[in-house]
């Protein structure tokens, strides 16, 4: 990405205190298997979740509703809301103390690759840990073909690994990170790749019509996703040749070169 002239501002995560998201929901079994490797990382996991499955809520605030919020556990809390009211809340009201050193969200039940980071409640949640200026990761898990379901022994095998060795090389300020785990068998990953956000060369949206019991009609949205030809150095790339997806993103949404083009421009007109 072109520069905007500014130095980066690095962050270093540590695991000192880690706070815990997903939009799958309180009760995923992706959240349970990621508590359970960041257990593994510090002595101080916190929780705030949704209560119900926010998948596609993207970076959604909730504004014109009351949050309600449910005491689970010791540090584990259910958000009426979506993903980035989790994190707020987290941040600003359940985590009492100091403040986390490292922001989690998922394990997602499905790839978050390509254009789907801009739909995704698990990139949302660690894109609101970055912009509280805190270290943030994403994590998914890629479905068994033709399924519903997820096979987590590739995360169970690799999780822990991935996160220590991004976490030991920590990234810029508004900078987080998105890692995609490929559904094969544990011995057939090839190993890690950095790479950048893909775009996918096959989506179809299906909207499917039904009639509720009072006979008016209502509509549901249903999404698909593939590819024919990832290109070289993409996160669809790498899942699809059964690597372990790391992706740097960045909050900085601005096309400098388009900016500097239009600003040539319109300098010379006016």
């Amino acid at each position: 990405m072109p520069s905007s002239g500014h130095e980066e501002e690095l962050v270093k995560p540590s695991f000192e205190r880690i706070l815990i998201t997903n939009d799958d929901g309180i009760n995923a079994s992706g959240l349970r298997h990621l508590k359970a490797i960041a257990d593994k990382l510090s002595g101080d996991v916190w929780i705030v979740a949704p209560i119900n499955e926010q998948s596609g809520a993207g970076h959604s605030l909730s504004l014109t509703k009351p949050i309600r919020v449910r005491n689970i556990g010791e540090k584990t809390f259910g958000v009426d809301g979506t993903p980035t009211d989790c994190v707020m809340m987290g941040l600003n009201h359940l985590v009492t103390g100091k403040r986390p050193t490292l922001v989690l969200s998922g394990v997602n039940r499905g790839i978050n690759l390509g254009e789907d980071v801009t739909y995704s409640g698990t990139v949302a949640g660690a894109m609101e840990g970055a912009l509280a200026g805190l270290p943030a990761i994403a994590l998914s898990q890629q479905r068994k073909p033709d399924t519903r379901s997820a096979d987590w022994d590739v995360l169970l095998a690799h999780g822990e690994r991935v996160i220590r060795a991004v976490v030991a090389e920590g990234w810029p300020k508004n900078t987080f990170m998105n890692i995609n785990f490929p559904s094969c068998e544990v011995d057939d990953v090839k190993g890690m790749q950095v790479t950048e956000q893909g775009w996918r060369d096959l989506n179809e949206l299906q909207v499917q019509e039904n009639y509720d019991p009072r006979g008016y009609p209502y509509y549901w949205f249903g999404l698909t996703r593939g590819f024919e030809n990832p290109g070289e150095g993409t996160d669809l790339k790498a899942i699809h040749d059964k690597f372990v997806s790391i992706s740097p993103l960045h909050l900085q949404l601005t096309h400098f070169e388009t900016k500097d083009r239009l600003k040539a421009k319109l300098d010379e007109m006016f």
